[in-house]
């Protein structure tokens, strides 16, 4: 069973596709945690500013370093610390199931499913503590 989330812990979602972030959020709500959808780069930026997220989880339809440099520019501008964790999922030129730090706390994976996902969001979050 998947770990359950106690701490009511902010997970900033970034995802341009409406429908993947309506499931992504109730997933997470499932999970036990306070769940804020962007669909923009600015709009997570501006969110993540007034949130004070304790991790971000983003999937745009960008190539790996564009995703990358947006990851860097959102942490950056919205005065984030680099403690707070980003996750960039469904990156196709990694194998499924794969998951790796590709810079200071920021991460990519290709889960093979939301239990794989959530594990991962859940080891992550459990490095921080909540405000």
């Amino acid at each position: 069973m998947a770990p359950e989330n106690e701490q009511g812990q902010i997970i900033l979602v970034l995802e341009d596709v409406e429908e993947t972030a309506y499931l992504i959020e109730k997933m997470l709500k499932g999970s036990g945690y306070s769940v804020v959808v962007a669909r923009t780069e600015e709009d997570a930026i501006f969110r993540a500013r007034f949130q004070s997220p304790h991790l971000i989880l983003m999937s745009l339809g960008l190539c790996p370093e564009r995703l990358l440099a947006t990851a860097q520019r959102i942490r950056r501008h919205a005065g984030l610390s680099q403690d707070v964790a980003i996750v960039i999922f469904c990156i196709p030129t990694i194998p499924e199931g794969a998951e790796m730090e590709v810079d200071k706390n920021v991460y990519v994976t290709r889960p093979d499913n939301f239990n794989q996902l959530r594990d991962l969001l859940h080891r992550l979050l459990c490095r921080v503590p909540s405000y």
